[in-house]
């Protein structure tokens, strides 16, 4: 089976997360694409303190008309830090013949060294690496450690880079869609609405829970 993976706080779902992943499905003609919202992310506290019990709620509303999309608990159940390396390692250990497709964004990216034994994501998973309009990304490798690069090599018939497991790297320009969990949070502080920029689902949770009204005021 082949498995997007997209983690990330979910602090909330926006319509970018899912045209993104929808675009990675369509290249990589994926099965099934799971979303992973992070319980207690390594590298920063999730804003306004949002419980996971409903960023992990309003992932689950926003992708119910998608069969193939599946949301997972599993870095809650998990307890402690949620790493990445963890977490594909468990993926690999429930389907150790499975092709994993692990989706990030170029900032996330370009911080991976300072991600727990990040060298041994390479091993578990393709890595998908989603990029902005007019961004160009010089060299690829730049973010990774001199060592780690040794274990790349440059495929010129796909125009990507390698690793050594025979996992990919792959850079993907973003869709047009310039949204942010930050910025949708920043206008429903400044009571402006966002019905263009989340499912409507997931408008709805957001009032009937009264989240992010907390930070009013805080701006």
């Amino acid at each position: 089976m082949k498995i997007g993976i997209l983690g990330g706080t979910f602090n909330p779902i926006h319509l970018a997360h899912l045209r993104i992943v929808e675009e990675v499905q369509r290249l990589y003609e994926l099965d099934r694409i799971l979303f992973i919202p992070a319980a207690e992310p390594p590298h920063k506290d999730v804003a306004g303190g949002t419980p996971f019990c409903h960023r992990l709620a309003m992932v689950e509303a926003a992708i119910q008309d998608y069969p193939d999309f599946q949301a997972s608990d599993l870095e809650f159940q998990r307890s402690g830090k949620s790493f990445s390396v963890d977490t594909l390692e468990i993926l690999r250990q429930q389907d150790p013949q499975g092709k994993r497709y692990f989706i990030i964004g170029l900032d996330s990216y370009r911080e991976i060294a300072s991600w727990k034994d990040y060298a041994r994501i390479f091993s578990l998973s393709h890595l998908v690496v989603i990029t902005r309009p007019g961004v160009l990304v010089s060299n690829q490798l730049e973010p990774l450690a001199v060592a780690i690069r040794d274990d790349f090599c440059y495929d010129k018939s796909m125009g990507e880079f390698q690793h050594k497991s025979g996992n990919r790297l792959i850079f993907l320009k973003e869709t047009n869609l310039d949204i942010s969990s930050t910025q949708i949070r920043e206008m429903l502080a400044n009571d402006q609405s966002i019905r263009h920029l989340v499912p409507p689902v997931v408008v709805d949770y957001i009032e009937e829970h009264g989240l992010y009204q907390k930070l009013k005021g805080s701006h």
